[in-house]
């Protein structure tokens, strides 16, 4: 009997330290998922701080600093990594991300803010499919829309500052959706 009672502690003890290890694995597995979740996060969100920096270069007209501006964007862009994105977020994400290059690149290769105005739609359409997929936003993101001109862009608030016509027509446009 003394046997039996210690051969059922010796198989309770060891089943007790199976499953206690297998709830840590568990545990640092889901941090671990946490960790590179917040590295995304904090990536994406700095990339949409640049690409504020370019709006607001452009509602001021000054193509100098776009173009300065979609430089720091590109360099942040290059900081995203992928790898350590979930196989969503991937998904999700590869299809924009040649497209958000290659907008960038064509507003960070000229100071002419007409000609960046012409690709800064397709930027923020490209960069908002992104935030709107992955969720990730730290903050609220307005999606904004111009009628004259037919074009979208994104804000980090509600207030109207139209970056396709600066001043001639700043306050132009209407906030169609909002990531929170």
């Amino acid at each position: 009997m003394k046997k039996t009672f210690i051969f059922a502690m010796l198989i309770f003890h060891s089943a007790f330290i199976i499953s206690h290890s297998r709830a840590n694995v568990a545990l640092s597995n889901n941090a671990a998922k946490a960790g590179i979740i917040t590295d995304i996060k904090v990536q994406i969100n700095s990339l949409l701080v640049h690409y504020y920096g370019i709006k607001d270069a452009l509602v001021a007209t000054d193509g100098k600093t776009a173009q300065q501006k979609a430089n720091d964007f590109l360099q942040e862009f290059t900081k995203i990594d992928v790898a350590n994105m979930t196989k969503e977020q991937h998904d999700l994400y590869m299809p924009l991300a040649p497209k958000i290059k290659l907008d960038a690149e064509f507003i960070a290769k000229t100071q002419d803010t007409e000609q960046q105005r012409a690709r800064f739609n397709d930027l923020s359409n490209n960069l908002f499919a992104v935030l709107k997929a992955l969720k990730i936003n730290d903050k609220p993101v307005y999606q904004q829309y111009c009628p004259m001109k037919k074009a979208y862009w994104l804000s980090d608030n509600s207030a109207i500052k139209n970056p396709y016509y600066g001043k001639m027509m700043l306050t132009c446009g209407k906030v169609t959706e909002t990531l929170n």
